[in-house]
């Protein structure tokens, strides 16, 4: 079974509460307030394991809850904080709000683990309220309560390089024979289903890691076959070996699977379709000696646009040499990081603040449009302004939260002060 996405529920614990007590000791007749505080909740962790190529481990197991703070008890004693949970995935999965389908986090690039829930603190116990007027309170915190959340995750293979094509042009035979990876091979289509990763060594070049993505069809861009859960393994890569089979050993047209293919990939996604792409023409083992030569009629075709083509044959390895080395010297004019997908979900902030009030004032005093509440506030705490993501973030809360809009009903104006906390802004629109 295709196991690259999963539906998972994960909860925090939630943080202890703080105790009511008084000390009660021989000889001290009116001991005052002695309640501990309550220890923090456990918190859900995502980290990456290299081990791990599937999220199949999720179709088995699919709700993971950390562990609850501890209660405060009497003599100032502090609850246990619970114990966090370490949820372990493979690089490349992304994290995603279930009902939004919002990014929570990429586990590729350098990041390796991240917190996705953080646990409740505890509550402060009632010594914590003992003042001169009131030196018996007989009232504590309740300890915060425990976040939970229905996630998404979804496997992008991460590669420098990505082989695409038909089913059974022989992509699992090129990989095998270029990398240590030993794929399963047969022939029927969609033999190959979870896409392989191997690693290419090159005497005196870069190596790279290529994935052998599964064989796409026409009509994958629409999600027919499995072709929605192919193309996004294809996401990551620079570069893309176009394979296909030049002998034409099922009757097929090499040309048209080119195009067809392609096309493929710019109704997916423009910017993959765009990427540069080498065109490797297989099979060439089973080219009869009287035939036209299929090579050349490629050549003719795709060279002018751009593509280079390279004659191979997986089976007896005939042009493989070329074919790598071309394309170690392609990735190697290719400066740009492997994709990372940026944050769109915060759990800190859009979970616990998403029914806590705001206000959207007109202040004809100070000529002021004033915007404030507990939500503002955690949102403002929690993003850095002084970066660009930062402040792109802080644009599309004040957006999707209906902000601007009550803004735009107050009549506000292009130039205008906004003001949120001591923070002043020009307002203008998009």
């Amino acid at each position: 079974m295709f196991a690259d996405r999963a539906k998972i529920y994960i909860r925090s614990g939630k943080g202890g509460d703080g105790h009511v007590s008084f000390r009660r000791e021989k000889y001290v007749p009116n001991g005052g307030p002695d309640g501990g505080d309550g220890g923090t909740g456990g918190s859900v962790i995502f980290e990456v394991d290299e081990g791990l190529n599937t999220l199949t481990d999720f179709r088995h197991i699919r709700k993971y809850c950390a562990q609850d703070g501890e209660n405060g008890k009497a003599r100032n004693c502090r609850g246990k904080n619970g114990n966090d949970i370490v949820i372990k995935v493979p690089q490349g999965t992304v994290i995603k709000e279930l009902d939004s389908g919002k990014i929570i986090a990429d586990m590729s690039g350098e990041n390796r683990r991240q917190v996705i829930l953080r646990g409740g603190k505890g509550g402060n116990g009632n010594q914590h309220y003992a003042t001169a007027t009131m030196q018996a309170p007989k009232y504590a915190q309740p300890g915060q309560p425990a976040k939970e959340l229905n996630l998404f995750l979804e496997l992008k293979v991460i590669a420098d390089v990505g082989l695409v094509g038909f089913p059974n042009v022989g992509k699992s035979t090129l990989l095998s024979r270029v990398t240590n990876a030993r794929p399963k091979i047969a022939n029927y289509h969609f033999t190959t289903l979870n896409p392989h990763l191997g690693v290419v060594d090159l005497d005196g070049s870069n190596g790279f890691v290529i994935a052998d993505i599964p064989g796409l069809i026409e009509g994958a861009s629409e999600g027919v076959g499995l072709g929605h859960e192919f193309l996004r393994h294809i996401e990551r890569t620079k570069v893309l070996i176009h394979l296909v089979d030049a002998a034409s050993t099922e009757g097929r047209d090499p040309i048209a699977d080119i195009y067809a293919i392609n096309k493929e990939l710019e109704a997916y996604n423009a910017d993959i379709a765009h990427r540069p792409q080498v065109i490797a023409a297989n099979k060439i083992d089973a080219i009869f000696e009287n035939a036209d030569n299929p090579v050349e009629k490629i050549r003719n075709e795709f060279e002018p646009k751009g593509f280079k083509v390279f004659p191979i044959s997986a089976v007896t390895g005939e042009g493989l040499k070329e074919l790598l080395y071309y394309v170690s010297s392609m990735l190697s004019e290719i400066n740009e990081p492997p994709t990372v997908f940026e944050p769109e979900f915060n759990p800190d902030m859009d979970i616990v603040a998403s029914n806590e009030p705001y206000t959207v004032e007109y202040n004809a005093k100070t000529d002021e449009y004033v915007v404030e509440g507990p939500r503002i506030e955690k949102m403002l705490g929690y993003t850095n302004l002084d970066s660009e993501k930062g402040f792109q973030f802080f644009q599309r809360f004040l957006k999707e939260n209906g902000i601007l809009d009550e803004l735009e009903a107050l009549g506000i104006e292009e130039g205008a002060t906004v003001r949120m906390y001591g923070l002043a802004f020009s307002y203008y629109k998009e």
